[in-house]
């Protein structure tokens, strides 16, 4: 649970560089009442003190409340292991930039929200914990986090996944069209291959081989469209 904590202190340290414009009002909560209580002081003396600020249009009692949505992610056997693996995939093989290199967060954004959605859609996040707003706000900080690597990504690779999807739909586009019924059908066989090879194994009582051929399917759609956002032909 170690790494629980660091994760839960990276998410709330994100914005210590940046200031805010007025200090936050006391707290009248009980810091010792309960868990979440406790979570809630964290982040409202996290706020005070400047260590981060609230974000996403959040006011400090919603931002307190995400804090807690927070703490209940990372008590979670496989959801957060589930979102910090797509953010990691998500920062190697889907930048905020364009093609050209120029700036593009909301290509990158936009494919976080995404994906987190036809995670939980499929069951492999769990949106009882914490809503799916919640979810990929997450996903949405932890990937921000992870942009900036100094050149880690590049070296782990943790998008291969991702670009092996690609390669997929690269086969599978002509004159700059994409036949998805075989690219679809390329991507089945494929899952089929790497699960009866033992390459791939799906957790009992996580999801489906028929929920996760869709999670692929969604993926390479999502993968899509972010690179005719950014301007790639390929990741």
């Amino acid at each position: 649970m170690q790494l629980s904590k660091l994760i839960l202190v990276l998410v709330f340290s994100i914005s210590a560089s940046a200031a805010l414009s007025k200090p936050a009002a006391a707290q009248s909560t009980n810091c010792t009442a309960s868990q979440q209580a406790a979570v809630q002081c964290f982040v409202a003396n996290a706020v005070t003190t400047h260590l981060t600020k609230p974000r996403y249009g959040m006011t400090l009692a919603q931002f307190e409340a995400y804090g807690v949505a927070v703490s209940e992610i990372l008590r979670t056997d496989h959801t957060y292991l589930v979102l910090v693996g797509t953010s990691s995939a998500i920062a190697d093989a889907l930048p905020p930039t364009n093609a050209n290199g120029s700036a593009n967060q909301s290509a990158q954004d936009l494919a976080v929200t995404q994906i987190v959605s036809a995670e939980v859609s499929e069951g492999l996040a769990n949106s009882s914990v914490a809503s799916v707003q919640d979810l990929q706000w997450f996903s949405l900080d932890v990937t921000g986090a992870m942009n900036d690597s100094n050149g880690v990504m590049a070296l782990l690779t943790p998008g291969v996944s991702l670009r092996i999807i690609d390669s997929y739909i690269v086969t599978g586009t002509t004159n700059g069209n994409v036949n998805w019924t075989t690219v679809d059908a390329s991507l089945s066989q494929a899952i089929d291959s790497f699960i009866a090879s033992g390459m791939f194994k799906i957790p009992a009582g996580l999801t489906t081989t028929a929920r996760l051929k869709s999670f692929v399917d969604s993926l390479a759609h999502i993968i899509y469209d972010y690179k005719v956002s950014t301007g790639r032909k390929s990741l």
